[in-house]
């Protein structure tokens, strides 16, 4: 089905969006039976995962730091000391650091040169890794011919033009990730693709905070503790980004320990687009191409927010929107956005209640992430992947 773009590159003229797609909605009735019944419905490269059922209980522990590789930037020293620190901080093996020979001097890195980078990486990582993580913040995204990949996305399947456009800029829907809401905690075993996030910091300083939030994240909301936090989820007047607000209603009725649920509806413009002032934010999911105040409210570790635009993951400045970096600067220790314009289809964005459901399971962060986005070829996702709030 088409849909128009979310933006239309740098002049934010909008289009008026068309009807949620027949995916949303079939997603949107499988989310409402996973909220009665507590079944995981799995994700599925050819059908859509619309008569998937999954057991919901692990299979087996959830991601373990010696099942991630810390991908350097040979040469460049900021990637090096970022990759020493993470590896401290979170007890990596030593043998899971893989130094590759990419240049830190552009934002974007040539579908050729990619290739042969994945290629090496691929030949180097044993089978027990299970996912990796980007210590480096240039470059961000693949460019090929027609069309560019997030780098997260283009490690965990390779660099295709079938995860994102092709030349005619049409609104393409792009292969189903197998790893959507499923229950695996092994998906490369159980998949094939390791799923990869970058850690989203320029400098040793801003990374060390990243990794501190993700360190006292680890069990702060587990069973019998007294924390608590807020999820923020709003519906806002800008039609063509707030098409994530039928999972954010379902969301906003669960019962999730430790968090109370604010589902704030201004599609008609009354009230406010944002919050502002706000404190133990846990989860902020909006749709606006600019998101002010960020900063302004104070946010649990483990926090995640995002926002449906065009262009949150085209770093570093977004294409004058709010860059997925800005959600880490204000406190957040995830975020995800797009390196191209990925239309308003929010199957290539995070579904809030697969997201905090899955994280409320006990799932690391790159793991209830990475399975909140049905297509993420054309994602960015960044933060601290071994956050793990619901952990024991």
């Amino acid at each position: 089905m088409n849909r128009r773009p979310v933006a239309k590159a740098r002049t934010g003229a909008l289009e008026r969006a068309a009807a949620p797609s027949k995916a949303w909605a079939w997603l949107s009735a499988a989310l409402f039976g996973l909220l009665l019944t507590g079944c995981g419905g799995g994700g599925g490269g050819g059908g859509g995962g619309e008569g998937a059922v999954e057991n919901p209980a692990a299979s087996g522990p959830r991601l373990q730091a010696a099942q991630l590789a810390l991908l350097v930037a040979e040469g460049d020293a900021t990637s090096e000391a970022i990759a020493l620190a993470y590896q401290q901080a979170r007890g990596i093996p030593a043998a899971n650091i893989v130094r590759l020979p990419v240049s830190t001097a552009s934002d974007v890195i040539s579908a050729t040169a990619f290739a042969a980078l994945k290629a090496s990486l691929d030949a180097r990582l044993s089978s027990q890794i299970q996912a990796t993580l980007v210590t480096w913040s240039r470059p961000s995204r693949v460019q090929g011919a027609t069309c560019s990949m997030g780098l997260t996305s283009a490690l965990a399947f390779g660099y295709s033009p079938a995860h994102c456009f092709g030349s005619d800029g049409s609104c393409s829907r792009t292969p189903l990730s197998p790893y959507f809401n499923s229950a695996s905690h092994q998906p490369f075993s159980d998949h094939g693709m390791r799923p990869s996030m970058m850690l989203g910091a320029a400098t040793l300083a801003d990374a060390q905070a990243i990794i501190n939030r993700g360190l006292a994240a680890d069990a702060s909301l587990a069973s019998g503790s007294n924390a608590s936090g807020h999820a923020w989820l709003l519906r806002t007047s800008d039609t063509e980004r707030n098409v994530r607000w039928p999972d954010m209603q379902l969301l906003a009725i669960a019962n999730v320990p430790g968090i109370t649920m604010h589902y704030v509806d201004n599609s008609n413009g009354g009230g406010s687009n944002f919050i502002s002032g706000r404190s133990n934010v846990m989860f902020y999911f909006t749709g606006l191409a600019v998101v002010p105040q960020l900063a302004s409210n104070s946010w649990r570790p483990g926090a995640v927010g995002d926002s449906l635009t065009s262009s949150a993951g085209v770093l570093p400045l977004a294409n004058g929107q709010t860059p997925v970096t800005a959600w880490l600067q204000a406190g957040a220790t995830a975020s995800y956005g797009t390196v191209e314009e990925p239309c308003n289809l929010p199957e290539k964005f995070p579904s809030p209640r697969v997201l905090v459901t899955r994280y409320q399971r006990g799932d690391t962060l790159i793991e209830a992430y990475w399975k909140s986005v049905q297509m993420p070829g054309q994602g960015l996702f960044v933060g601290e992947p071994l956050a793990r709030p619901w952990g024991h």
